[in-house]
């Protein structure tokens, strides 16, 4: 994982309507950056859900949320709506992002091995630098966890 204290590793992907974001143009405020295995299942929906509930407390204090998944566009788009999430979900179907950030590895579920996203979170600076790792993440609780790091900085 990216230590904290390191500078965040920058990236430009495609958000949910096909529009490119990159990290550096969310300088000069927090960034939560969360790393999520697949929209629309029961834990990652639960994680983003805690994410818009908390997220009007994260805007006063201009905190910026970004999710990241292989996810298709159109399928964050789809997230978004169902669940009426108001921040950036962004679509890495090679994983570049996640392995640059040590959140892609080996993965045991039911017996098997398999590679994908290890959810994590980073709490990101306004200088880019990352201050809080959440390297194993709970998702019925994230939402509360990140925001009492926050609070915290």
């Amino acid at each position: 994982m990216l230590p904290e204290g390191e500078l965040a590793i920058d990236f430009c992907l495609k958000d949910a309507k096909e529009q490119e974001v990159c990290l550096n143009q969310l300088r000069g405020q927090k960034v939560v950056l969360y790393f999520y295995p697949r929209a629309n299942t029961p834990g990652c929906t639960k994680e983003a859900e805690g994410f818009r509930d908390i997220y009007e407390v994260l805007q006063q204090q201009k905190v910026a949320v970004v999710g990241i998944s292989p996810d298709k566009p159109a399928t964050l788009q789809k997230f978004r709506e169902t669940y009426q999430l108001p921040f950036q979900l962004l679509s890495d179907p090679d994983h570049q992002v996640p392995e640059s950030y040590g959140a892609w590895g080996e993965k045991k579920m039911c017996g098997k091995i398999s590679y994908g996203i290890l959810r994590s979170t980073f709490v990101i600076d306004e200088a880019g630098v990352v201050r809080k790792v959440f390297p194993k993440v709970s998702p019925a609780k994230h939402g509360t966890e990140v925001l009492e790091a926050l609070q915290a900085l």
